[in-house]
């Protein structure tokens, strides 16, 4: 089994109820998460899912549940967490998001916290490879959740070719000497 930790802290202009809003509805949340879509509501704290992840020549596919665990509108605080076996049968993966919201400098900071865990095909491919994986799915959700916030069309197509790049200049950065600028 692999896991991978991830917290990521920014601001938008919009106030905290529009944040939070955004954030805690899964129709409009699941479209900033690269490769994922709802297929079921099954009450109004359950949904199944599926999240297609393509990278070079790598492939998982997990079909899913997500289950928002907390939804605590006065402290503006959230937990899901997701459990997905890949289609294949060939491993599964588990995911914990915690968002945090705390109006800052008339906008609203948002402290992101991603865990994940996976087993089978993609844990062969060491530690690395899944953080930096989990890493720009992070990213791009983040993009993706700004672009939403200022009314544009979000597209959560994985974007394949932009994550191996992540992670081939992280190799090479690493290879080099560089530090690791995560969490900056």
């Amino acid at each position: 089994m692999m896991k991978a930790r991830i917290t990521k802290v920014f601001q938008v202009k919009d106030p905290i109820s529009k944040v939070w809003g955004q954030l805690t509805t899964p129709e409009e949340i699941v479209t900033c998460l690269p490769g994922a879509k709802l297929v079921e509501k099954i009450d109004d704290k359950n949904y199944k899912g599926e999240v297609l992840l393509k990278f070079g020549p790598i492939k998982a596919e997990y079909d899913g549940f997500v289950t928002f665990i907390e939804m605590d509108q006065e402290h503006y605080k959230m937990v899901l967490s997701g459990k997905g076996s890949d289609s294949k049968g060939k491993g599964s993966a588990e995911v914990k998001m915690d968002a945090h919201l705390i109006e800052k400098d008339g906008g609203t900071e948002v402290t992101i916290t991603k865990e994940v865990s996976v087993i089978g095909v993609l844990a062969q491919f060491g530690s690395l490879l899944i953080d930096e994986v989990t890493e720009h799915v992070l990213n791009e959700f983040i993009n993706n959740f700004k672009d939403k916030l200022k009314g544009r069309t979000v597209d959560n197509t994985m974007n394949a070719g932009s994550m191996m790049g992540s992670v081939m200049k992280k190799k090479i950065g690493g290879f080099f000497g560089r530090g690791d600028k995560r969490n900056e």
